[in-house]
């Protein structure tokens, strides 16, 4: 299905800006407090301004995404790394690493358990003994009574190259399906509207460490606070809080079988 910021990855750069690279830094700092090493395999790398930063600071990246738009925009701006298009549940590469990070709430788009299994058995044959799966998505828990998100509709318009881009963004839950959903509809001068939809999985805490464990994974932390898009900043010495209120849902886990 079309993505609107998918196929245009310089408006999704400037849509999501990091311009002090903090999710990039946020991995390299678990990385260092963990002791993971240097070859590293980003799911889900997007544009590859992640890979970019790690390449520059000497780690072994190969990115990997589902979409052909963000990999050919990807290894345009990072030689440095490879990139391939592949889907996250069955991907399959010919190297292994040390370190792989899932970032973004990609880990959300395994929807099913079925989904979530395959892609943590990928995960735990990509990996070499005692490497690391770092991963920061959306915390089902922090919807258990809160629906700050979840009220009203979010109107956001960015200038980009001189058009104005607008979207409506709805969110609402689905419980049967243990899925959050989006509805948002774009709008910009010259074009019909388009109404894109989007669903991530709901998953809790401990959900997650049962996955974990189950596929060989020893949990060494899964935190809410602080992450690269929580309100307390990331900084190397930060203390991780396991109270897991908050939006976010960060899991450093080291494979042991």
């Amino acid at each position: 299905m079309p993505n609107f910021l998918t196929d245009n990855p310089a408006i999704y750069e400037s849509w999501f800006p990091d311009p002090e690279h903090v999710a990039a830094r946020f991995v390299e700092d678990l990385v260092h407090r963990f002791g993971g090493g240097g070859d590293l395999l980003d799911i889900g790398c997007g544009t590859g301004r992640d890979a970019r930063y790690w390449s520059a600071r000497g780690y072994r990246v190969t990115g990997l995404d589902s979409s052909p738009e963000m990999v050919a925009h990807a290894a345009r701006h990072c030689p440095r790394a490879r990139f391939s298009v592949a889907d996250m549940r069955n991907f399959a590469l010919s190297s292994d690493f040390d370190v792989i990070t899932c970032l973004d709430s990609a880990l959300l788009y395994c929807h099913r358990n079925s989904e979530l299994d395959a892609f943590l058995t990928r995960c735990g044959k990509h990996l070499r003994p005692g490497g690391l799966l770092i991963a920061e998505a959306r915390n089902g828990a922090f919807f258990l009574g809160n629906t700050e998100l979840l009220d009203g509709v979010r109107d956001r318009t960015l200038s980009y190259e001189g058009v104005d881009y607008r979207s409506l963004t709805r969110l609402w839950i689905d419980h049967a399906e243990q899925l959050l959903r989006r509805e948002r509809r774009w709008s910009w001068p010259g074009a019909d509207e388009l109404v894109q939809h989007s669903e991530w999985r709901l998953l809790f805490p401990q959900e997650l460490r049962h996955f974990a464990a189950r596929h060989g994974f020893e949990v060494l932390a899964l935190f809410d606070e602080p992450g690269p898009r929580t309100d307390s900043p990331w900084r190397a010495d930060a203390e991780l809080s396991e109270r897991m209120s908050g939006d976010r849902l960060h899991l450093v886990a080291r494979r042991i079988d």
